[in-house]
């Protein structure tokens, strides 16, 4: 248990699971700054990457498939779960390595974000001069099709706010000067 005084706020107990499934949810007990006690869903899964991948021709790599949460197919930069003892680089470019056959050798950590109510860290990835080194590999439970868009044309989707990682393609657009 870590106390967090910040502004008053104090973890008053251990993390309890509330459900443990495809996604882990904890309930984290505080003490607010004016002694009131609360307990607080978290989200508690391991850290992500984003891959913004950028081809020899200026085309974004991504991915569409189905998210159940949405209930429909979502665009989306390729990337998954950083695993145990892993760089979120190593991740970016394993993911985008595994989901679309790309590879690149010029890739940066654009930005580690912490959501608010997860316990780890999305990483944001910029990869330049990918190029196809071969097939997808993908999961048990992955179904994806690869997609090439301009940039021009993932400016558009941005702004319809039905892109799967639009925090993250914005991070990378601007750290590139694409914005």
């Amino acid at each position: 248990m870590t106390d967090h005084t910040e502004r008053g706020w104090l973890r008053t107990g251990p993390d309890v699971v509330a459900y443990d499934g495809f996604v882990r949810v904890v309930q984290r007990p505080l003490a607010l700054p004016d002694g009131r006690e609360a307990v607080w869903d978290v989200i508690d899964n391991p850290a992500t990457v984003s891959v913004l991948a950028l081809t020899g021709d200026d085309r974004v790599v991504m991915v569409r498939q189905f998210r159940p949460g949405a209930e429909r197919m979502v665009l989306s930069l390729p990337g998954g779960l950083v695993d145990t003892g892993e760089d979120p680089v190593s991740a970016g470019l394993r993911e985008l390595r595994e989901e679309t056959g790309y590879h690149s050798t010029a890739v940066s950590l654009v930005a580690s974000v912490d959501p608010p109510s997860h316990t780890r860290p999305r990483h944001t990835v910029f990869a330049r001069d990918c190029a196809l080194v071969g097939d997808q590999h993908l999961d048990e439970l992955e179904d994806i099709e690869v997609v090439l868009v301009t940039i021009t044309e993932l400016r558009v989707q941005l702004s319809t706010g039905r892109l799967g990682t639009t925090e993250q393609i914005y991070l990378a657009l601007d750290h590139a000067g694409l914005l």
